[in-house]
């Protein structure tokens, strides 16, 4: 289990979607090894679909980055040890698209 093992790096998401995210990583972790991040990926983000709708995405390792675009309110970076947990829901319309200011730019 993640008790006091979690650490809640950046977030934005309420309390209780926060403590739902920390729990299914728990279970997650109880039934696959840390070198199995693309199963435990798999569990957090179907079951975040099936509890809050479609759209969720999960990235889980020890070395990634990333730079992401999330609906407000659905974002969470935590880490258990040295497995770091991303999970997000993606924003499915653009607000600042940077490459329409780039059409009339020619090489």
């Amino acid at each position: 289990m993640l008790e006091g093992k979690a650490v809640i790096g950046e977030t934005d998401m309420l309390q209780t979607m926060q403590e739902d995210a920390l729990q299914l990583a728990a279970k997650a972790l109880d039934f696959f090894d840390v070198t199995e991040a693309t199963e435990i990926a798999r569990v957090i983000k179907q079951e975040f679909d099936r509890m809050y709708g479609g759209g969720w995405q999960c990235i889980v390792g020890t070395d990634f980055g990333s730079f992401v675009t999330h609906c407000y309110g659905s974002f969470i970076h935590f880490s258990v040890g040295s497995l770091s947990i991303l999970l997000f829901r993606g924003s499915g319309a653009p607000e600042n698209d940077e490459f329409s200011t780039l059409e009339g730019v020619k090489a």
